[in-house]
This record gives structure tokens, C-alpha cells and sequence, in this order.
């Protein structure tokens, strides 16, 4: 999967029309980790695969349906793809990916405690999503609000601006976000 993604990554680059140089400006990575990535010599960080998405607005999503087959209707435990960045201690269950003609999905999260992510801006402005946490706690900021979830709790939202993703949870927390287009 990771080749197929840097694959894409090159791909959506060029559709583009855009040089490495080109996408460091308007991501504000660097043109050799950027050079790097598309050649799958690293892999993505959560962060920086946010950055690559709202430059070419597309959800993480979407972006990881697009080197994937196309999904059943019928999504198996099994063939759930999970994608790790253990540089920040997130896991990512692909419960309901995207598919042709459906505008939401469903990503199960986990994060190790202490656990801290930030997003420069939404992949499409205006998505909708709905945060429900299954176990421990989270700290959602979305633009200028900061929400502190427990067991149970759900937040939902549109998002236009930043956000950020932290476990204050001694234990990690695990929780269940709906993805709707908008």
C-alpha cells in the first residue's frame, strides 16, 4: 500500500501540474521529504498526509480508497485497511471506506496517551464529522473550540479551520469519526 500511495501522491502532483517546488510552497514541507515521499523511501506522517490532502481536497479517506481496490458493500473486520503513524501514536481503521455514490464513511481512531495531532485545515472545507469516543479520552479543537470527550461523549461539527487531535487519556483512547461530504 505505501507504494501505491506514494504513487498516487505523484500522480495528483502532476495532474496538477505542479513541480515538487510548487508543493513545498503551498504545503510548507519541504521539497526533499516531499521528493522522498513520492519515491516511498518514508512514510507519511498523519499530519503531513493532512497537509498533502487539503492541498488537493481530498479526505485521508478518500485519498487511501483511491490506491485501494474498489470497496464492497459489505466490509468485512477483516478487510478493514488500518494505516499506522507511529511517529505520533495513531492508528486508523478504515470501518466504511468511501464509496462511489455514498457521502459518509466511518474511521476508527486510536491514539496512544500523550497523543497529539494537528491538522492545518480540513481536506474540504465544510466537511461534516461526528466524533464519538468508545474508550478514554480525547481533546478535539476545531477552529477556535476546544471540547474535552470521555467515554460516550460525541462532538460533531463542519470544519473549516485547523484542528487538532490530543489524548489526555492515561490508557490511549479509541473512537469512532463519520465522515460526511458536504
Amino acid at each position: 500500500m505505501a507504494a501505491r500511495l506514494a504513487d498516487r501522491l505523484s500522480a495528483l502532483r502532476v495532474e496538477q501540474g505542479w513541480s515538487l517546488d510548487d508543493l513545498a510552497t503551498r504545503t510548507g514541507v519541504s521539497r526533499s521529504t516531499l521528493s522522498r515521499l513520492e519515491r516511498a523511501e518514508i512514510s507519511p506522517t498523519a499530519s503531513l498526509l493532512g497537509s498533502l490532502c487539503a492541498v488537493y481536497g481530498r479526505t485521508m479517506s478518500r485519498l487511501l480508497a483511491e490506491v485501494e481496490s474498489e470497496p464492497p458493500q459489505l466490509v468485512r473486520a477483516d478487510a478493514q485497511s488500518v494505516w499506522r503513524d507511529e511517529e505520533s501514536g495513531f492508528t486508523r481503521r478504515s470501518v466504511s471506506p468511501p464509496h462511489p455514490g455514498l457521502r459518509a464513511e466511518l474511521v476508527e481512531g486510536v491514539l496512544r496517551p500523550g497523543a497529539d495531532i494537528a491538522y492545518d485545515g480540513p481536506p474540504v472545507p465544510g466537511i461534516e464529522q461526528h466524533i464519538w469516543v468508545l474508550e478514554g479520552a480525547l481533546e478535539i479543537t476545531a477552529g477556535d473550540d476546544v471540547h474535552e470527550l470521555r467515554t460516550g461523549d460525541c462532538l460533531r461539527f463542519r470544519l473549516w479551520g485547523p484542528s487538532r487531535f490530543r489524548c489526555p487519556a492515561p490508557t490511549g483512547a479509541r473512537y469512532v469519526v463519520t465522515v460526511v461530504q458536504p
